[in-house]
């Protein structure tokens, strides 16, 4: 009779583990199962790092190396002079203002340069300058705090 309490798995369909390494009359004894001999033979040197090239001299270390990144290079957010014609005449502009009209994201080095022309008298505060950028702001009748 037929019933849950003696269903079996179909003939064939289940497979015992294979048991390697435990003696020549199991017929996976010796080698157990690996072949003779090489790197992927041995016990723990199956897998090597990512970037091991057979012990050949890796590609990142022939590759010359060339350029110097200087960690103390001051980056400078730019603004031209001709996008500042947004403020109101007379105002003292700040490198916090400036981020608050969103003409630069960072307040940490902030340099204007002479690209464009200024209709306004404008003073500014905490900035670097280009030569031509202090010619238009002077000519325009602004004041200029230079920071050193």
């Amino acid at each position: 009779m037929i019933g849950l309490n003696n269903l079996k798995p179909a003939k064939g369909s289940k497979h015992r583990k294979k048991i390697v390494g435990r003696g020549v009359g199991s017929g996976h004894g010796r080698t157990a199962t690996r072949g003779t001999k090489g790197q992927k033979s041995r016990s723990g040197d199956g897998e090597k790092k990512i970037n091991f090239e057979g012990g050949q001299m890796p590609i990142f270390r022939r590759v010359p190396k060339r350029g110097f990144k200087n960690p103390f290079a001051k980056e400078y957010e730019i603004v031209n002079i001709g996008s500042l014609n947004v403020f109101d005449s007379g105002i003292e502009i700040t490198p916090q203002l400036l981020k608050e009209k969103r003409l630069i994201s960072k307040t940490k080095f902030i340099k204007i340069l002479g690209n464009g022309k200024l209709e306004k008298s404008l003073t500014f505060k905490n900035m670097f300058f280009s030569k031509s950028a202090i010619e238009k702001i002077k000519s325009a009748g602004g004041n200029i705090e230079i920071k050193k």
